[in-house]
């Protein structure tokens, strides 16, 4: 998704961070919603996902997802696929692409993804 005129400016990942992106529109308008229910929540999650994106300091905040939701594809390979819980309900899953440097978002939003149901 390309930004328009009155996009906020993303920063780029410097040094060794990982560049953030999402992988589709809905999890485009998650993170919207997301951003106005625990602003202060997502912005360390951002932090997080650029830096440290497969931290074991709290497991229950951020993991690996377990079984066969623990990989997913992206464009042809194979990525680890993580959680990391923004709110009591609130979600993100990512795709964790070593070759590009990048964390992408495949689903966030404020509630549980339907897949662990």
């Amino acid at each position: 998704m390309s930004p328009k005129r009155g996009d906020r400016v993303a920063p780029p990942p410097t040094d060794r961070e990982f560049d953030l992106r999402f992988a589709d529109s809905a999890a485009v308008k998650g993170w919207e919603e997301l951003e106005r229910q625990a602003p202060g929540n997502l912005r360390r999650a951002w932090e997080e996902l650029r830096t440290d994106h497969r931290s074991r300091t709290n497991p229950t905040r951020q993991h690996r997802l377990k079984g066969s939701l623990g990989l997913g594809t992206w464009k042809g390979g194979e990525c680890e696929r993580w959680q990391y819980e923004v709110t009591g309900g609130g979600r993100l899953w990512y795709l964790i692409d070593d070759e590009s440097w990048t964390v992408w978002l495949t689903y966030a939003g404020t509630g549980h993804p339907k897949a662990t149901d």
